[in-house]
């Protein structure tokens, strides 16, 4: 018993100094795309690879939201290209890669970070939600992946993958959005296996609740002022949620150390394993959350009230870190990226 000990312990101890000790990628020179990189954690990530050095080209479908964080990334001293493409769409997939080809040269990094968050009860939701989600977390990625791989086997690349606390742990009244999120980590995480050997490396980021500022663009249905009021509560808590800027500097150390996995925030990770190691205390807890927490359906039904139409309930000072971050983040427009 004590040499199997022993072993374990020098085995942990050897993995921990290989760890602390392996080189770390530098985003210096290198070209980044980064989807949904107009506003939120896309552009606190955009600029931090400035910082560092990067060449950065970020996308969106709003060219408004494009111009205002191009002209910020501009101002830190990138080097930026801002084109509006729709990357649930397979041949604007391709006019996105061959425009940042041009502007900024071959792609080093790969960032899917484009999403979309519709809540509400299921009974609310339709086959078009699901499929946006889908297309948006999922499909995007996928199409993504394909067009650029060939050249990273060739080259070394990173690919990382925004995924979500979501895509770990189905959360009641975000289904459409788990779906997709569950899609994302299990084609992340099997293609980083894949990819090894060619020298690519894969990391696939769960966050959990995050304040980017994402609560006035999240889509609600249903009883939409309730949904918002716990959706935004649970945004907006200092200890519960994580800020943009240490969420983007954890990624971006992630993808640098080429880690495989990243769960972002305390309630994220316990979440997580709960789920692992409990899986039907946790499907118990959840549907008692959903029975007893969470608004009934009903009020405006399947139609569709952003965050910012639907603050009526919650009172704004439990939303201020929020607020403040949706204007340090260019979240104040209402149109989804």
């Amino acid at each position: 018993m004590n040499r199997t000990l022993s072993i374990t312990a020098l085995g942990i101890v050897g993995y921990l100094a290989y760890r602390a000790l392996k080189p770390r990628y530098d985003f210096r020179n290198k070209h980044v795309l980064i989807t949904g990189g107009a506003r939120g954690l896309g552009l606190v990530l955009a600029r931090r690879l400035v910082a560092a050095g990067a060449r950065i080209t970020i996308c969106s479908r709003d060219a408004n939201e494009l111009r205002s964080a191009q002209v910020d990334l501009v101002a830190r001293g990138g080097r930026v290209i801002a084109p509006a493409y729709d990357v649930t769409d397979p041949e604007q997939v391709r006019q996105l890669v061959a425009h940042a080809q041009r502007g900024n040269g071959p792609i080093d990094v790969l960032v899917n970070n484009a999403g979309v968050i519709r809540v509400g009860p299921d009974e609310e939701m339709r086959e078009v939600d699901f499929r946006q989600s889908i297309d948006t977390h999922f499909w995007a990625a996928w199409h993504l992946c394909r067009e650029l791989i060939p050249e990273m086997k060739r080259r070394g690349g990173r690919i990382v993958n925004v995924a979500s606390f979501g895509g770990k742990v189905a959360v009641p009244h975000m289904l459409p959005y788990s779906t997709g999120k569950f899609a994302l980590v299990g084609f992340s995480t099997g293609l980083r296996a894949e990819l090894a050997e060619h020298g690519v490396v894969v990391t696939t980021v769960s966050p959990g609740l995050m304040r980017t500022g994402s609560h006035l663009h999240a889509e609600f249905k249903g009883r939409h002022e309730e949904e918002y009021a716990w959706f935004a509560l649970g945004n907006g808590l200092p200890g519960f949620s994580m800020s943009a800027e240490t969420a983007a500097r954890r990624i971006l150390a992630a993808c640098s150390a080429g880690d495989a996995e990243l769960v972002l925030g305390l309630p994220a990770k316990l979440g997580t394993i709960a789920n692992a190691v409990c899986p039907n205390l946790t499907a118990d807890l959840l549907a008692a959350v959903n029975r007893w927490v969470l608004p009934e359906p009903g009020g405006i039904g399947p139609q569709i009230k952003t965050g910012e139409h639907s603050r009526g309930l919650l009172p704004s000072v439990f939303t201020t870190l929020s607020d403040r971050a949706a204007v340090a983040n260019n979240e104040t427009a209402t149109t989804p990226t």
